[in-house]
């Protein structure tokens, strides 16, 4: 999925100043329909009687719409003057809207919810500038808007700063304050790495619950439709640092689904130093995020470092009732990227919490290769065991968090991995850990625990780094014949786990 860079000439864009007469708006606004009754089980109930129905594929605009380029697709954006509530003095949120096109070949109704009722926002080319280099692409009754975007007053009165975006298939985005925007979250995922294919559900219809005077958090509603199944989502969305959606799902299977996605997870990791010798760059690492974090039902806390293998490569790592598991980005400094442009420093992380115990399953971890930063290229979620079963219902709560702490769980968090030859024979990788109170002065009371599935490797030492602060575990391995190892590794004191558990895939 090709969306960072349609995402990045959109925010140029919406800073584009609006023409005006006079100093005095001209622009329509945003209009909305007749008035339809809506209430909390409103989606809930759609979902459900369209579980009960055949699956419908949505229309598609016309095909003109979607043959266009990059360049066609950002000459064409949101005059924010048009935005929902942007006439309405003292509103806390204001929503902007996509125009259809490029990688977005289906539109999404949405809705304005005040009271008892909701009413659609009608569709309108008009409510969008362009320039002269918009190609002249036909007009029907197909069009309209492929996704949405939320601003809100955060950091000073009267600015509204976007913190979050809902456009194609069942994607969104968020970013805490401060945050530049990187990885994506999904609605669902089915049968993701299948021989067959992947499935993707699309968000259908949203609606936008008329947020109150001095609140600061905004709910939104949205209907998920798929051929397997139907879903019914609610989000609560608090912007700061960090942003923190709070979301209600219930799904509906049409069809049995083995492989399910709870809460997934997308992102884009090219190289940093494990595999910095593969790419030729100016820059020290490119990625969204560095590692997956998960705290497992029994309360051990891991961390694995993301790769960029050579081949597809899938990690399922069991477990019971999980407390939690993301994709963080703990490289925080401009040093780490060199990059003015991508800000990669800035880039989020996200961490997923139930709301209530989800069972057995496995967090799943996929890897695919890439030489592009332009392509998402990691994914994670929770896979169930034995999947949801046709004609079944599935209600589920979770936490999305948003922004730049990474500290979840317990132990010294791993701060970074390095990989590289050694001087005479074998591989070297290098542990840095943060540093922490209960570090002992003789690192030598330390115990190193250093495990392997496959070649041979040695006890390794712990130093202090000075840059860091915090213990260095460093150990050589020799791979053999092996051409995949699994690694595990965790500092302790006196029997108990000094830091988190280190695992690590490594690749010929």
């Amino acid at each position: 999925m090709i969306r960072r860079e349609v995402l990045t000439g959109l925010m140029a864009l919406a800073a584009t100043p609006a023409l005006s007469t006079n100093g005095q708006p001209v622009e329509p606004g945003l209009q909305l329909g007749d008035a339809q009754p809506f209430d909390a089980n409103t989606v809930l109930a759609e979902a459900k009687r369209l579980a009960g129905r055949r699956y419908i594929a949505p229309k598609r605009i016309p095909e003109a719409w979607t043959e266009i380029s990059y360049d066609d697709y950002v000459s064409i954006w949101f005059d924010s003057r048009n935005a929902l509530w942007a006439k309405k003095p003292g509103t806390p949120l204001k929503v902007d809207v996509f125009p259809p096109g490029l990688y977005y070949p289906y539109p999404v109704n949405i809705s304005v919810v005040e009271g008892a009722t909701a009413r659609p926002v009608l569709f309108d080319l008009a409510v969008f500038d362009k320039t002269d280099k918009f190609p002249d692409l036909p007009i029907d009754k197909s069009l309209g808007y492929s996704g949405l975007r939320l601003r809100a007053e955060i950091e000073k009165p009267g600015v509204h700063q976007e913190f979050a975006v809902f456009q194609g298939a069942s994607y969104f985005r968020a970013i805490g304050t401060g945050d530049v925007y990187g990885l994506s979250a999904r609605g669902l995922a089915i049968d993701t790495t299948d021989p067959d294919g992947e499935e993707f559900p699309d968000f259908r219809s949203f609606w936008l619950e008329t947020p109150k005077d001095g609140h600061d958090t905004f709910v939104v509603h949205a209907l998920l439709d798929s051929p397997s199944c139907t879903g019914a989502y609610r989000f609560e969305i608090t912007p700061g640092q960090p942003l923190v959606m709070d979301v209600e799902a219930t799904l509906f299977a049409r069809e049995d689904m083995d492989h399910v996605g709870i809460a997934p997870l997308t992102s884009m990791f090219q190289f940093d130093e494990t595999n910095r010798d593969r790419f030729s760059d100016f820059r020290p690492a490119v990625h969204d995020n560095d590692g997956l974090l998960i705290m497992n039902g029994a309360g051990e806390t891991i961390w694995r470092p993301l790769a960029n293998p050579k081949s597809l490569q899938v990690s399922a790592f069991v477990d019971n009732d999980p407390k939690g598991f993301g994709l963080m980005q703990r490289a925080r400094e401009f040093s780490d990227f060199a990059d003015l442009f991508a800000h990669y420093h800035r880039r989020p992380g996200l961490w997923v919490e139930p709301g209530e115990g989800w069972g057995r399953g496995s967090v799943i971890l996929v890897e695919i290769p890439t030489d592009k930063e332009i392509y998402d290229n990691i994914v994670s979620y929770w896979r169930p065991n034995n999947g949801l079963k046709a004609g079944s219902e599935h209600k589920m709560t979770y936490r999305l968090t948003w922004g730049d702490d990474s500290a979840y769980g317990n132990g010294l968090q791993v701060l970074n991995t390095r990989i590289g030859n050694a001087f005479e024979d074998g591989i070297i990788i290098a542990i840095d850990f943060a540093p922490g109170a209960n570090v002992p002065d003789d690192l030598d009371t330390i115990d190193k625990i250093v495990q392997s599935s496959a070649g041979t490797h040695g006890p390794g030492i712990v130093q202090l780094n000075p840059d860091t602060g915090g213990p260095r575990l460093a150990f050589k391995f020799q791979p053999g014949d092996a051409k995949l190892i699994e690694f595990r590794a965790q500092l302790r004191k006196d029997g108990n786990a000094l830091t988190e558990t280190w695992l690590y895939r490594w690749t010929a």
